[in-house]
């Protein structure tokens, strides 16, 4: 009777699923790295700074939009010694508050990125073992370039150039003016997206 039978209808296997990511969501981030002042001369400021980073991106196709900041505390520092006189300027903070434009391709984004940037600086005057020290905020743009990429579902590393420019500000009631500062800066984060940035698909 089992002769009988109708043959078992063949049925193709499924595909395998696929992880395709998808950059929308909020994160959060540690960032690193190295400033240093565009000047044609020394004493150039330069250092280091470590921080974090909070930002948003929205996907649509395979375009990244998002906005980012981040916020650093910084030893990036310069001095000078004439006539038993030492001026110092030290960065202490910065940061920047920006925009980001790119195009994924899956797990790695590449992008375009400008804004906002600040900085905290100060100026330090020592003569005869007395120190004086006036402390002002300046503000300016930045511009740059980036690559991120997901190493693991909810994890991505980064690294970015950027272009700082900072107006200048009077230091010790007008006594010391400084010109637009400079800034050449790389840096390197790392950041944890909530939510689940990879969605699996056929």
């Amino acid at each position: 009777m089992a002769a009988d039978l109708a043959a078992r209808p063949y049925t193709k296997a499924p595909a395998p699923l696929a992880a395709v990511y998808n950059w929308t969501g909020f994160y959060l981030g540690a960032v690193g790295g190295y400033a240093q002042e565009n000047a044609s001369g020394d004493p150039k400021m330069k250092g280091g700074f470590v921080g974090g980073t909070v930002g948003y991106n929205w996907q649509t196709s395979n375009i990244v939009f998002g906005l980012e900041a981040d916020g650093a505390w910084a030893d990036v520092n310069a001095s000078a010694t004439a006539l038993g006189i030492t001026v110092a300027s030290k960065t202490d903070a910065l940061g920047t508050v920006r925009g980001r434009v790119g195009v994924a391709f899956d797990q790695v984004l590449l992008y375009a990125t400008g804004g906002y940037a600040w900085i905290d600086n100060k100026i330090s005057v020592t003569a005869l073992g007395v120190t004086v020290s006036d402390s002002k905020f300046h503000s300016g743009w930045t511009a740059g370039a980036g690559v991120e990429a997901f190493i693991a579902p909810q994890w991505s590393v980064k690294g970015e150039y950027l272009y700082r420019s900072l107006a200048g500000e009077t230091y010790f009631g007008g006594a010391v003016p400084t010109g637009t500062l400079n800034f050449h800066s790389v840096q390197f984060g790392v950041n944890y997206h909530f939510g689940g940035p990879v969605v699996a698909k056929y």
